[in-house]
């Protein structure tokens, strides 16, 4: 197994093609050590001694059949997110969700029909050296040939948008794994976001943003052309993500990103802890809350946007036919 390390630091300030693009390229980077390393995050222990791969890989087909390996296959098929020729880029950020993610993918590479090809990008936004190291040691052992590059974003986060980091730091890390994928002739990035992160985002929307949009499965990039993001643990818990992680001993990275810096939003933690709340009444709640994205009427809504119009309810009160 190979891991290419290499150094692309104005990736950072290239990558979102956002307007706040032009300040940050005008900031100059500021050592690896910067505030925003931080901790604060869920702290995650293995109950196990780290196993071997092969006994790693075998769990995700046995044990983890049903939580993780058949849900992963649903959504494949039912969002058809991968077709014979892609090329993936996986998102490897080194923490539980990506490193599954990325043993999924090559599951389903060995194993299934279509033959498509894989690579997988690790950029570094500003890890500290023990969290660096804790993503190559992982990627080694799982068997995960990541490229590893530089990307100097946290640094220029944390200058530019330091008391609310997280959107910006988020445009820019997304753009700068399109612009890695690109670069290596994929066609698509797949990210590790999980059926939490699916729900929550519903939930924030409605309670805080006053708008009803999900975390969509696939989407193209606006910027990239012909580039295509996959979300392929969309069915998949989180439980079953730290459940896997756990009885594997694999020691997965915490603290890495930025959120890890007692900055990520508090509107998420809440949102996180009233479904839990809400889980003790009905345990299929989250179910119900992505159940809804699939079942909107529009003829009992009062408005609702399509490719950036707004439609308001009475454009199509009263009317038998309504076109888009």
């Amino acid at each position: 197994m190979r891991i290419l390390i290499d150094n692309e630091l104005s990736i950072a300030q290239q990558a979102s093609q956002e307007p706040q693009e032009s300040q940050a390229s005008h900031v100059p980077q500021v050592p690896r050590e910067n505030r925003m390393q931080g901790s604060g995050c869920e702290l995650l222990f293995p109950e196990n001694e780290l196993k071997p791969l092969i006994d790693i890989e075998r769990s995700i087909i046995k044990k983890f059949r049903k939580d993780i390996w058949r849900k992963f296959i649903l959504a494949l098929q039912e969002f058809d997110l991968i077709k014979s020729g892609d090329h993936v880029a996986v998102g490897v950020s080194g923490g539980k969700d990506s490193m599954l993610l990325a043993k999924l993918l090559q599951e389903v590479q060995k194993h299934g029909k279509i033959e498509f090809q894989l690579s997988f990008i690790s950029m570094d936004p500003g890890f500290n050296q023990a969290n660096r190291e804790l993503l190559l040691k992982n990627a080694e052992h799982l068997n995960i040939p990541v490229h590893l590059y530089e990307s100097g974003i946290f640094g220029v986060v944390d200058q530019v948008a330091s008391d609310y980091p997280c959107y910006l730091c988020a445009r820019m890390r997304r753009g700068s794994l399109y612009e890695k994928a690109k670069s290596l002739g994929a066609n698509k990035l797949a990210l590790g976001h999980h059926f939490d992160d699916v729900i929550e985002t519903v939930m924030m929307n409605v309670l805080y943003a006053g708008t009803y949009m999900t975390m969509m499965p696939r989407l193209h990039s606006t910027n990239f052309e012909g580039m295509e993001l996959i979300r392929p643990l969309y069915y998949v818990e989180e439980d079953a993500i730290k459940h896997w992680a756990s009885y594997n001993g694999i020691n997965a990275m915490n603290c890495g990103c930025i959120v890890a810096a007692q900055k990520t939003s508090s509107k998420r933690r809440e949102i996180k802890e009233l479904i839990r709340t809400l889980k003790v009444i009905n345990p299929d709640v989250g179910k119900s809350i992505l159940r809804s994205t699939q079942n909107v009427h529009l003829d009992a809504i009062l408005g609702f946007k399509r490719r950036g119009k707004d439609v308001p309810f009475s454009e199509y009160f009263d009317k038998e036919h309504f076109e888009f």
